[in-house]
């Protein structure tokens, strides 16, 4: 499948990932270990592991596994965080280079947040079912796995979901929240 954004031109060939709630995204599942992860990840190309900086006292070590595609050197299309407690916890698919991810239908990743809206927004009442928006104005459909954080793409916002699942001494996804996914809106092409 081919993805072409506005903003920048680029055409990217995407995998498609399902998601679980509570379970995971494509080959990563909640909890697993770092290990785990890069063993999982081998199948899609390679792993940089590095610790992230403490963020919270409550929270036990974490680790960034950033995971690219192919073999040579390229951004990373997903990146995942495991803590040393809760073990796998986040996976954050990028807007540009991530695999596309569909909840009950909607694309998720690289997408206009006013269309993403639009889509959400359509899907819950053709379900009768539901949406949220996030403390940062995106409408997400309603379940509490999915934090939708924008990324620049040029000049563009797209979507970058994050997969969760509330990791140890948290009360939510919102709190889980790795630190370097606060970093949100550096440009990418």
């Amino acid at each position: 499948m081919a993805f072409k954004t506005e903003a920048d031109s680029v055409v990217v060939d995407r995998d498609e990932w399902s998601y679980a709630p509570a379970v995971g995204v494509g080959p990563l599942r909640f909890g697993m270990t770092v290990d785990e992860v890069v063993e999982a990840a081998q199948l899609l190309g390679q792993t940089k592991v590095s610790d992230c900086a403490p963020d919270h006292a409550i929270f036990s070590p974490t680790w960034k596994i950033e995971i690219g595609r192919g073999v040579s050197p390229s951004p990373p299309a997903v990146t995942a965080y495991v803590s040393q407690a809760a073990g796998l916890f986040c996976i954050a698919a990028d807007a540009v280079h991530g695999p596309q991810v569909r909840h009950d239908g909607i694309s998720l990743v690289g997408r206009d947040p006013s269309e993403l809206e639009s889509d959400t927004i359509a899907h819950a009442e053709a379900a009768d079912g539901y949406f949220r928006y996030t403390p940062e104005g995106f409408a997400v459909p309603d379940d509490f796995g999915v934090v939708m954080r924008g990324q620049l793409v040029g000049q563009v916002l797209r979507s970058r979901p994050l997969f969760m699942v509330t990791r140890d001494g948290a009360n939510t996804e919102w709190d889980s929240m790795p630190f370097e996914e606060y970093l949100h809106g550096q440009s990418t092409t």
